[in-house]
């Protein structure tokens, strides 16, 4: 039997390809800025950098619309995990390492209530209400330098900036690889991403 639950508004689904994109065209442009060398780049600099100012803007742009309609729809509470948190991320880290190619069924079932599962709803609200901000400020800091103080520990002002900003970047990046590979978990590898194209989650009972 199959239960079809609503479970993406649209206005979620469309950030959540936008920001992919954005994402996606950051981490290309920004390559080509940090690892550029004479006659080899992923996309000359001038136009990198471009891009990367373009895109940058309108992920922050992005970021405020997600973090509002969190807070008016109260779909942010779904980034706060259910207790208990730690034994919930264990048992569900064991079903990504081994249990889902030994056929396990998912160890939390999908709900309208609960969308994520522990380990999700933990690294999600990391990202998005840690790490994300600290790649927007650093990057509207690098695109308006004039506010960065003239020395920060001794050093450069903007100098730690590229620092927090590389490595939440890198940090991000990462999570975008992981984030892919977990779409591919469902009970079909296509399933989450029919339902982040359509919004309906379809589960179906084994008896």
């Amino acid at each position: 039997m199959s239960e079809r639950i609503y479970l993406l508004p649209l206005w979620l689904r469309l950030w959540h390809w936008t920001n992919a994109c954005l994402i996606i065209t950051l981490a290309v442009t920004g390559i080509s800025l940090h690892f550029a060398a004479p006659g080899r780049f992923l996309v000359e600099f001038s136009l990198a950098a471009r891009i990367h100012d373009i895109a940058g803007v309108t992920l922050a742009c992005a970021y405020t619309f997600y973090f509002l309609m969190n807070i008016f729809t109260g779909n942010g509470l779904q980034y706060f995990p259910r207790s208990p948190v730690i034994a919930g991320c264990i048992k569900q880290a064991k079903f990504y390492m081994w249990g889902i190619f030994k056929g396990e069924p998912h160890p939390y079932a999908v709900t309208k209530e609960t969308k994520f599962n522990p380990l999700q709803a933990l690294l999600y609200w990391m990202i998005m209400y840690m790490v994300l901000p600290v790649v927007i400020i650093t990057g509207l800091i690098y695109f308006f330098p004039s506010v960065a103080p003239e020395k920060l520990f001794g050093m450069d002002g903007l100098l730690p900036v590229a620092f927090l900003h590389f490595a939440s970047s890198a940090a991000i990046f990462l999570f975008l690889i992981g984030h892919v590979y977990l779409a591919t978990t469902g009970e079909k590898p296509t399933s989450m991403i029919k339902m982040m194209l359509t919004g309906w989650h379809e589960h179906t009972e084994h008896h």
